[in-house]
């Protein structure tokens, strides 16, 4: 009980420095309006979870945890080394011969609608000289049929240091230190995300030439042969340093049972990553982006931001720490000067 309680009064000490620094600001609140509150995938990013949730926390939850899952019938052993299977075997029969199997919960990851519109949802921040902007919408399952050209496209995107949206803010316009697109892991819908950390007073700029980049690559500026080639040939170069050690060995088979991969994934990367086509990259941007539903957080000064971002033609509300509205709309916009760019 007391190590449990020594263990609580850190986690809860951990949310609550999460809640002063800007990009875990960020990072806690934006799935709750991708997912919604009660959705599995509603909890914060950065994984810590919330003070009351965790304050509760029993010894007797842990145990009820560890008997409801923790099952032979629902695990899975990586091991890689100088090792055979009836060897392993032989060891997990000898150490585990008593772990019991047994029905367990079914998870329900129920899936969720984009949103009809998009909305900024700011949270202020008396003093930054920076912006946190973090965006995005649900994206397809990480073991979708065409992961890999998403993953490509997301590197031509926002991806990689050469990618669209860092060359962007960072090269051209000097607004921001590094701004990214991602497509985080998951079994069900997957987050695809936008960050950047850019200078207060190109907050509202730096929005725009993200939805710029966003609606570029699935209407007029679609990727290029270059663009392609480039992800071709980091990708083949890199396969067999990727499988060097036992490590990088047991965390791709690890990846192979956390998503649900095809047994042959692996097998057939290389020759789908060289079979990629520009039409392969066009349907997995169009089957991703839609830059008209995505949500939008901004941690900074609201004196400062305010004002701008409410020229986005978007519902701006602003929000507290824990992601709730304080005031339902800073401003509901007469027009929408995004409405060009929507798809």
């Amino acid at each position: 009980e007391n190590e449990l309680e020594r263990l609580k009064k850190q986690a809860i000490a951990g949310i609550q420095r999460e809640k002063s620094t800007p990009v875990q600001m960020a990072l806690r609140v934006f799935p709750q309006y991708i997912y919604g509150k009660d959705h599995a995938y509603g909890l914060p990013f950065t994984g810590s979870g919330y003070e009351e949730s965790v304050s509760k926390i029993t010894k007797d939850d842990l145990v009820k945890f560890h008997q409801a899952w923790i099952r032979p019938n629902n695990s899975t052993l990586v091991v890689v080394g100088d090792i055979s299977l009836n060897d392993i075997k032989a060891k997990l029969e000898d150490l585990f011969s008593d772990w019991e199997s047994k029905d367990v919960p079914q998870k329900n990851i129920s899936e969720v609608n984009l949103k009809e519109k998009s909305t900024v949802y700011l949270m202020d921040k008396p003093g930054a000289q920076q912006s946190i902007i973090l965006a995005g919408h649900a994206a397809p399952p990480k073991a979708d049929k065409d992961d890999i050209a998403l993953e490509a496209m997301n590197t031509i995107l926002g991806g990689s240091f050469t990618s669209r949206i860092n060359m962007n803010l960072r090269e051209d316009k000097h607004w921001s230190y590094g701004s990214r697109t991602m497509l985080l892991g998951a079994r069900g819908q997957r987050p695809f995300l936008v960050y950047a950390l850019v200078q207060t007073d190109k907050t509202k700029e730096s929005v725009q030439e993200v939805i710029k980049e966003l609606s570029g690559i699935i209407s007029d500026k679609p990727a290029t042969e270059d663009e392609l080639n480039k992800i071709k040939l980091n990708e083949t170069l890199s396969l067999p340093g990727s499988w060097e050690t036992g490590n990088e060995i047991a965390g791709s088979l690890a990846d192979m049972v956390r998503y649900g991969y095809p047994k042959d994934y692996y097998d057939t990367y290389a020759s789908k990553i060289t079979g990629l086509s520009l039409d392969d990259i066009d349907k997995a941007a169009k089957k991703v982006v839609n830059p008209s539903k995505i949500d939008w957080v901004v941690v900074g000064d609201k004196a400062v931001v305010e004002k701008s971002l409410n020229e986005l033609g978007m519902d701006v509300k602003l929000i507290d720490v824990d992601g709730n509205v304080i005031e339902k709309d800073l401003k509901t916009p007469e027009k929408t000067e995004t409405s060009a760019i929507s798809q």
